[in-house]
């Protein structure tokens, strides 16, 4: 059985809601863990009910067992897997699967994490631009559009168009069943059946981890365009649930949101936008393609802009002034939800003149220049000479059966009481075991010291012995090989 020692361990997250008691006449904390049934615990994503918030015993075993080691690269930065990790603790246990669990921690799978992030964080911010829009021409004071403004509209729209093709190549990586995705494909080797069901729940699963991905990496906004859009990415618009909260956008706003490649077919026939994407590439943005690849050589300026973006890694975003929602943040500024603390974040004193992570600063556009596609068309490429070579952090297999068993150890740790703190562990050992008198305690104890006392020597071997090939002693509580 794995030991947790959480003595001196105290959670900085404690779940739960106060209310005032009329009877004491006082407030009151209930902790989320009597709150199970309840659904402020819970969020639907597709029909799978992911926990939004956790207690203090489950986060104790979250934090000693499944996050990120401390000698890791950037354990200090909120980084790709740190999201992740928190979603698979989250997500039902009818995934806790070895070969979804695998998957999730492939390199392939978390370069289309990292394009899916890339790319949220522009759409939101469009979005964004319409509704303001949208309120701008409507009402008494409406103002009149002018031709700048929709050039401009299009230039956005091209932009969106070019963050959804990295998304789209990324995603036909692994649906194409090649390298490292072979065994996730979904026809059986040698007899070519496609096992559909399997793969159905397989991509549902996969499609509902990445929703709480995206949404825990975007600071818990926007869930429901999110969802929307995520579903719409991955399905098409025919298979759109009919949500209430969803948002309805006009035909201009939907041809500025999708792009000029969307086409609405029958369902039979239809494809999904990403790969829409990539059956009418301009010859200006066939070099996206290359990004992350080969080190893109030209003069296009917004292919530089895109393979910075997307190649630098998350801990060195604040070095190009480039917001991925909270990729890149110091933990410090975090609670153990990956929910930013505002009380730490005024001590840190950010302005808008000392804004590295974007947190004072709103999100923006920036503004394009109105000839920036003309100038696209006439820049020139060259023969590229240097590969790039991506490096990630690797995991054994022990690592993947921990998850596979995260339901055991929780229900081994609450059920040993191992989760508590001093104080409780104390409380319960006195109300459970069987009363002792005082005198009785204190021999013990000094028995248990004499004993430790009596071992502690300067020397634990012989030093002038040529029998052994080596001796230890002992010095301030640490052990010393020779």
């Amino acid at each position: 059985m794995i030991r947790i020692h959480a003595d001196s361990f105290t959670p900085k997250y404690k779940s739960g809601k106060w209310s005032w008691d009329k009877n004491t006449d006082a407030l009151h904390f209930q902790p989320h863990s009597d709150l199970e049934d309840a659904n402020d615990r819970f969020i639907e994503t597709n029909g799978y009910r992911f926990l939004r918030m956790i207690n203090q015993e489950e986060e104790v075993i979250f934090r000693k067992l499944f996050t990120r080691s401390p000698v890791t690269y950037d354990t200090d930065i909120v980084v790709i897997n740190d999201v992740r990790d928190l979603v698979l603790f989250m997500m039902p246990k009818e995934f806790l699967t070895k070969k979804f669990l695998d998957f999730m921690h492939k390199p392939p799978v978390h370069r289309l994490v990292h394009a899916l992030i890339i790319y949220f964080e522009y759409f939101l911010r469009l979005v964004e631009f319409l509704l303001i829009r949208r309120d701008e021409l409507s009402g008494n004071m409406a103002q009149v559009q002018s031709e700048q403004t929709n050039e401009m509209k299009r230039i956005f729209s091209s932009y969106l168009s070019q963050y959804r093709m990295l998304v789209a190549r990324n995603y036909s990586i692994i649906i194409m069943g090649e390298g490292d995705m072979a065994a996730y494909y979904h026809t059986i080797p040698i007899v070519n059946i496609s096992t559909k069901i399997k793969d159905k729940y397989f991509h549902e699963q996969f499609l509902a981890v990445a929703i709480q991905i995206i949404w825990i990496s975007m600071h818990r906004r926007a869930y429901f365009i999110i969802e929307m859009e995520m579903n719409r990415l991955f399905r098409s618009e025919h298979f759109l649930m009919n949500n209430p909260q969803y948002l309805k956008f006009t035909p201009s706003e939907r041809s500025l949101l999708y792009g000029r490649n969307n086409k609405m077919v029958n369902y039979r026939a239809q494809c999904s936008p990403m790969i829409q994407e990539l059956t009418n590439v301009s010859d200006e943005d066939l070099p996206i393609l290359w990004i992350g690849e080969r080190k893109y050589r030209g003069d296009d300026y917004r292919i530089h802009e895109l393979e910075l973006e997307y190649i630098v890694p998350g801990p060195q975003l604040r070095m190009i002034d480039i917001s991925h929602g909270i990729l890149g943040h110091p933990k410090r500024l975090y609670d153990t939800m990956l929910r930013l603390d505002w009380s730490k974040v005024r001590f840190n004193n950010f302005s808008k003149l000392h804004d590295p992570y974007h947190l004072v600063r709103q999100p923006n556009l920036r503004m394009p220049n109105i000839d920036e596609m003309k100038l696209r068309r006439l820049a020139k490429n060259y023969e590229h000479f240097y590969k790039i070579f991506r490096i990630y952090e690797p995991f054994d297999n022990d690592h993947i059966i921990q998850w596979t068993q995260r339901e055991k150890i929780l229900q081994a740790f609450c059920k040993a009481g191992i989760h508590l703190d001093i104080f409780s562990l104390c409380e319960s050992q006195l109300t459970q075991e069987e009363k002792r008198n005082v005198p009785q305690i204190i021999s013990k104890y000094y028995n248990v010291i004499y004993k430790f006392r009596k071992k502690s020597h300067i020397f634990l071997g012989d030093a002038t012995s040529t029998n052994k090939k080596s001796f230890k002693f002992r010095g301030n509580d640490r052990f010393f090989y020779m």
